[in-house]
């Protein structure tokens, strides 16, 4: 393939469209499985498996079932991947092939932008290899630990711990040597990663970008690092019922893992190719909240923030035809976010049709912004926004249309991506249909 990428002269920005959708969720591998299961009504939230997670609060999460990372991925890089980077490169080949672009190299005018909240390797090398170095008195032998480090931890085990590995390995297998970032955080992530792409494809960087986020939050270190913050729910006796987005009984977010990556195209190029187009970005806004974490402002203001100059750098008005809400199912965070919305949109936001995913994806943490950008972009091109599942009567000041119950037929032309960090990050991706 041709490595020069192409700039634009006129100063006109250069419009990018979704070519691909690479989903791995709860409710199945692959895009279809996953929509599908949206549409049905389907739920991955079940009880915790592959450890005791008894001495947590929360024992729910969204787990994918039967995932063999081998039918991705060769045996020789799966022993440098932690099951966040399995998934994170998965994504990327469901992706590339929805899109037509899993053969041959990639090249220069390609670029991979990811987010995701890895911070650790697998626990189960590192328990094994760290475990004998204790004093007598059982107190940690850290000098003892130094010494023999090299000798008591696997050989890869720091290149398996790197946080943007996944980068490496999504370049590798697929020859991408174009322009490429790494972010790390929850929700917001995934979703910078995508703004980040679209600005780099607008702007001639690269003509080609595969961009999007994975997380494995129903890890064990992952959920005993969370289960102490308060934001996730404790009513684990509700099942599948638990995660209530803008509902009154909502306690908190249900992880789930999986990975949510997509293939961005500049428009003439796709069009050329005959490539299928899902939706059009137009616009991409951030902000933040400002205040200390895990808490969120009374108003959001990143999020206001955000949408306002994803509305902008789209040039369009603030008539929304359908949001992907972030919806954590939080007290604070759905009153929050509900007024963002209001603060951001004025009186569109009583016209907009909202509604999560979460309650059937789980709260996929690092990949999260991203699913919302892939949920956005199927609902723009089937033109059915599907629903927000157990939500029977919204919260006080959750006073807008949440699309409570089943999906709706609605042929949606304008649309938001939304997602907020832990961190009070906030992101918006807006984009438009193309039929």
């Amino acid at each position: 393939m041709n490595d020069t990428v192409r700039h634009t002269d006129t100063g006109t920005p250069r419009r990018v469209v979704v070519t691909g959708i690479g989903l791995l969720t709860a409710l199945g591998e692959g895009t279809a499985a996953t929509w599908d299961g949206l549409l049905a009504g389907h739920t991955g939230i079940g009880p915790l498996r592959g450890y005791d997670p008894a001495p947590l609060r929360t024992r729910i999460g969204a787990q994918i079932d039967g995932f063999d990372p081998s039918r991705h991925i060769g045996r020789r890089s799966l022993r440098m991947m932690c099951r966040g980077d399995q998934l994170g490169v998965a994504g990327a080949t469901l992706a590339l092939e929805d899109a037509g672009l899993a053969d041959g190299e990639l090249g220069y005018h390609t670029g991979l932008f990811l987010g995701s909240n890895k911070d650790m390797p697998r626990m189960d090398g590192l328990v094994d290899g760290v475990a004998r170095f204790r004093h007598q008195d059982g107190s940690a032998d850290l000098a003892g630990l130094g010494r023999n480090a090299s000798s008591a931890l696997a050989p890869l085990f720091y290149v398996e711990g790197l946080q943007p590995a996944a980068v490496f390995h999504i370049s590798e297998k697929f020859g991408i040597r174009g322009a490429n970032d790494f972010f790390a955080g929850t929700a917001d992530a995934s979703a910078a990663a995508l703004g980040r792409s679209f600005r780099a494809i607008r702007r001639g960087e690269c003509d080609i970008a595969v961009a999007g986020g994975y997380d494995e939050p129903t890890s064990w270190w992952t959920m005993s690092k969370m289960d102490g913050l308060g934001v996730m729910t404790t009513r684990n006796e509700l099942g599948a019922e638990a995660c209530r987005p803008f509902d009154k009984e909502h306690s908190g977010s249900v992880f789930g893992e999986g990975a949510a990556l997509l293939v961005l195209e500049e428009r003439n190029r796709a069009l050329a190719r005959g490539a299928r187009v899902y939706a059009e970005i137009d616009g991409f806004g951030s902000g933040t909240d400002c205040v200390r974490p895990p808490g969120t402002h009374p108003r959001a203001r990143g999020l206001t923030r955000a949408i306002t100059r994803a509305l902008r750098d789209a040039r369009r008005d603030t008539s929304t035809d359908y949001i992907a809400a972030h919806g954590c199912a939080t007290p604070q965070g759905d009153v929050s976010e509900t007024r963002a919305l209001h603060d951001a949109l004025g009186n569109a936001a009583k016209a907009a049709q909202i509604s999560s995913v979460k309650p059937q994806t789980g709260h996929l943490v690092g990949g999260a912004g991203a699913l919302n950008a892939a949920v956005t972009a199927l609902a723009l091109h089937h033109g059915t926004v599907p629903a927000t599942r157990n939500l029977h009567e919204p919260a006080a000041e959750c006073d807008l249309d949440w699309v409570p119950g089943t999906p709706r037929e609605s042929r949606p032309r304008t649309a938001l991506a939304l997602a907020r960090g832990l961190e009070g990050q906030a992101a918006a991706l807006s984009m438009r249909a193309v039929h």
